[in-house]
């Protein structure tokens, strides 16, 4: 897994390619740890280049949405391919999380 990351305008924008397993979830866990630690409220994360996510990537997100939410911020998903936004859907975290087809969507909501 790897994950590109940008600051623009107090906005974290996270790029993730690969798969998102037990493996590789600590890794983004640190990450996301890291960017929490500057404070930073707003978080756009890309899905589209992440083939296959399990338990332990989701758990990673839900532990950094519980800690977003805590200090009034916003995690949003995107462009996550059918096989990774069917995972959210069977684990019913598409209701939980903000999950939108495009980048521009998720910068016109955390910008609102």
């Amino acid at each position: 897994m790897k994950i590109n990351q940008k600051l623009k305008d107090e906005v974290e924008h996270l790029e993730i390619s690969g798969d998102l397993d037990f493996q590789t979830s600590p890794d983004l866990r640190e990450k996301l740890q890291e960017i929490l630690n500057r404070q930073v409220r707003k978080i756009i994360i890309n899905l589209k280049k992440v083939g296959y996510i399990d338990s332990s990537g989701l758990a990673t997100f839900v532990e950094a949405l519980q800690k977003m939410k805590r200090i009034n911020g916003r995690l949003i998903l995107t462009e996550a391919v059918p096989a990774v936004r069917s995972v959210f859907e069977i684990a019913k975290l598409d209701k939980v999380f903000t999950l939108v087809d495009s980048e521009n969507d998720a910068l016109q909501m955390v910008t609102q």
